[in-house]
């Protein structure tokens, strides 16, 4: 298996496994996203949604898990190539020509990147805590939790600001993923593009609407 190991270590094996999670998650931010706006139909809706959920729960651990993982392939193989590519061009010309050859979204994946994982860790701490340690009262309401966080300023400005920045890094990162796997034919470049840009935008506004329909008071 060393040629494996060698393969999926090598410049070309850490693009793949960045391809491959990241379009995993991608199509992970759909369904989640699917769930969440269940919020906007009511109370029962959502409590009825999380607490589907819940009754599959040993399932959902399993997914957990492989999310997990996932989660640490692409954070891992990101920062490995993040600092490939910056030993690889002199200084100079990352100055002088960077610009010219990469957009704003390429050149700020790294930080864009880091400022998810520490939003990723705020919610863990949050709903995922509050959700599956917190509540155990059989008159919980799920919904009333996401109310009373999002109602808290600081917390809702936070999610909006990061849920932007999550658009920023899934509009290049679906892009790059169809490039590593060599899906981006000259024929379908732009399509492929404007796909992307459309999928973080919807991701981005959909996740941002709902703390500031709560902080706003809708009900």
């Amino acid at each position: 298996m060393g040629w494996l190991s060698e393969s999926l270590n090598s410049s070309i094996g850490k693009k793949f496994i960045m391809a491959l999670t990241g379009i995993s998650l991608i199509l992970f931010l759909i369904v989640h996203l699917a769930g969440n706006l269940t919020l906007f139909i009511g109370e029962e809706a959502f409590n009825l949604y999380v607490e589907s959920l819940d009754k599959i729960k040993p399932f959902i651990r399993v997914i957990e898990v492989v999310l997990a993982a996932i989660f640490i392939f692409h954070i891992v193989n990101g920062i490995k190539l993040y600092f490939e590519n910056r030993g690889a061009r002199p200084e100079k010309y990352a100055v002088n020509g960077s610009r010219k050859n990469s957009t704003l979204f390429s050149r700020t994946m790294a930080q864009t990147g880091s400022i998810i994982f520490i939003f990723l860790v705020i919610h863990l701490s949050t709903f995922w805590k509050a959700f599956n340690l917190d509540t155990h009262a059989a008159d919980a309401s799920y919904y009333n939790i996401v109310l009373e966080w999002f109602q808290i300023e600081w917390y809702a400005v936070l999610y909006v600001i990061c849920m932007i920045i999550l658009g920023f890094h899934l509009n290049h990162g679906f892009q790059s993923a169809f490039q590593t796997f060599g899906w981006n034919h000259n024929k379908y470049a732009s399509l492929i593009k404007k796909i992307g840009t459309g999928y973080a935008v919807i991701m981005a506004v959909g996740f941002a609407s709902i703390p500031i329909y709560f902080l706003l008071g809708g009900m």
